[in-house]
């Protein structure tokens, strides 16, 4: 009895979507790729690829997608972080697509794709089979493996030699951090989250085809790529236009902001410490313990996560992990000897940050020029505390 319930409730989809498993598509059918701009929220801030599939004859306009997931996974947040997350592709009417798109005030941008009938039926095969349950789960990865580098990827699958890549409209290198950039308001959380999350590996050149992982780079793409020796799009249609808005920063917000007040806290507060010869046990604290913290996060991406892309994390130098520990003999009136040590230890990590990035061996963001200058300046004021025996603890 369940077992036919399962039938009917699948079939009702199918039937909903105006396709099935069986069915083939008639000779007015199209497929088209589809292209969605950025949005507000960080997970639409590059944007979002899809393939549609119309047959008016069969009464059928479906947008398949990959890049579907339940926020309702089992340890949803743990997978994520880990990289264990899996994604799976979606299936929903052309209406309902836009609708969403509409809501969140977005472009939609079509280009048709110049297939045969049999390639058609190809992909549309293709994307019938992964649609199954058992077919549509893949391991999600931000640079290497999301909706907007399975579609060049299917298409190489499904045509092989067929389909050739011309990359002669790309005029500049651009490394993965770069890319991202381009999505990205230097001065925002998200992108100082991004700088700090992810390592010295992404900031290598991204080959031609890697710049896929970008759906602004596939739509720009498929106009210079050949199937059989013909251009595989040669239209470009608005589905839905971008209503203007005004603009909605607020700097008083923005991490540039805080990072330079809290700059500005800190030198105020050293001042006072360094005249009237006493030392803010509160402030070390909570400069050390936030700087741990940061750094346990770093490594726990480095060598507990299968992210790739943060590997080779440099910002472990300056946010340094144990600091979580030492901030604790801070809160004493009396440190131990060792301390003086570990200070100079702090200040060498972040010449050597400066170092790194000055070699652009990893390049940093350039908010933590603020956090360099805060650290280093209580660090050599510590050094010089913990030297003078006129010190005395507040």
């Amino acid at each position: 009895m369940r077992f036919k319930r399962l039938l009917l409730l699948l079939s009702l989809l199918f039937s909903s979507l105006g396709f099935s498993q069986e069915m083939e598509l008639s000779p007015l059918a199209k497929i088209s790729l589809l292209t969605v701009g950025t949005g507000d929220e960080l997970h639409s801030k590059f944007g979002h690829s899809a393939i549609r599939v119309h047959d008016p004859v069969k009464g059928m306009d479906v947008v398949f997608g990959y890049g579907q997931y339940s926020s309702f996974t089992d340890n949803f947040y743990l997978k994520f972080t880990q990289g264990k997350l899996n994604y799976t592709i979606s299936a929903e009417p052309l209406s309902s697509f836009i609708d969403g798109y509409i809501i969140e005030n977005r472009w939609v941008r079509e280009q048709n794709l110049n297939l045969t009938r049999e390639e058609q039926d190809k992909l549309f095969d293709y994307l019938q089979i992964n649609y199954e349950p058992k077919n549509r789960e893949y391991k999600y990865d931000f640079l290497s493996n999301n909706c907007a580098t399975k579609i060049p990827a299917i298409f190489k699958e499904i045509y092989g030699d067929k389909l050739q890549f011309n990359y002669n409209h790309l005029r500049e290198q651009f490394t993965f951090r770069q890319l991202l950039r381009q999505n990205l308001d230097l001065n925002s959380w998200s992108n100082f989250g991004i700088d700090l999350a992810l390592g010295s590996v992404i900031d290598r050149e991204a080959k031609p085809y890697e710049l896929m992982f970008l759906p602004y780079y596939v739509y720009l793409q498929f106009p210079n790529t050949t199937l059989n020796g013909s251009n595989l799009s040669t239209t470009d249609t608005l589905l839905l236009a971008e209503k203007p808005i005004a603009e909605n920063s607020n700097f008083l917000s923005s991490p540039l902001f805080w990072l330079a007040s809290i700059l500005a806290l800190v030198l105020f507060i050293t001042f006072r410490n360094y005249k009237h010869n006493t030392r803010h046990r509160g402030l070390d604290f909570i400069l050390f313990l936030v700087s741990g913290v940061a750094g346990l996060l770093i490594l726990f991406l480095w060598f507990f996560t299968d992210h790739w892309e943060t590997k080779l994390n440099f910002n472990g130098l300056w946010a340094f992990a144990p600091n979580l520990f030492v901030a604790f003999f801070l809160l004493k009136k009396q440190v131990p000897v060792w301390i003086e040590k570990y200070l100079w230890l702090l200040l060498g990590l972040i010449l050597i940050t400066c170092i790194l990035w000055v070699f652009k061996i990893q390049i940093f963001s350039p908010l933590i020029i603020f956090i360099l200058i805060t650290l280093g300046l209580r660090y050599a004021f510590l050094i010089y505390t913990f030297r003078s025996s006129k010190s005395t603890i507040v």
